[in-house]
């Protein structure tokens, strides 16, 4: 019995864009982990405790954007919804920041949070990557159909069942 093989997926321009920038936001996030720890060992923080923690929780937004970043080079589907909502957080703090008088940091975030939203909702998903139609391929493939076209032992996807009944 032949399993049916998912078609490879294909890394497209936009798939890249918002795989760059998500790194581009992991590296920087990484950083702020890396200064948080500078600060503990030199001691230049008052509370420890809270230094810790704000290290902590911004090394694993880190992490997590590191994970995003790989899921969009591999052409997944699902880092899109986590990069949209990171990135419509991050336009609340290109405001702050540019309330604070950095408006030049402002928009370096707010251009970010951006241009890796649009590449994100460019993105093809699996279901826009122009498949083959399914009843199509079906009928054209005597091994899921059992070459009289009745479906037995094929589920609903037509993929064949391995219960011992086809």
């Amino acid at each position: 019995m032949t399993e049916a093989t998912p078609a490879p997926r294909v890394v497209h321009g936009s798939h890249r864009a918002a795989g760059l920038l998500t790194l581009l936001e992991a590296l920087v996030v990484l950083g702020f982990a890396v200064f948080y720890a500078y600060e503990m060992v030199t001691g230049a923080t008052d509370d420890l405790t809270r230094a810790a923690t704000s290290g902590v929780l911004i090394l694993i937004f880190g992490l997590g954007l590191l994970v995003l970043a790989r899921g969009w080079s591999r052409a997944a589907d699902w880092p899109r919804t986590p990069t949209l909502l990171w990135n419509a957080l991050l336009l609340p703090v290109a405001w702050s920041l540019h309330e604070s008088s950095r408006t030049p940091l402002a928009l370096a975030v707010g251009a970010v949070a951006a241009a890796s939203m649009v590449a994100a909702l460019a993105a093809p998903g699996r279901r826009d990557a122009g498949r083959p139609d399914r009843a199509s391929h079906r009928a054209a493939d005597p091994a899921v159909d059992g070459g009289d076209g009745s479906q037995a032992g094929a589920d609903a996807d037509g993929a064949r069942r391995d219960d011992g009944l086809s």
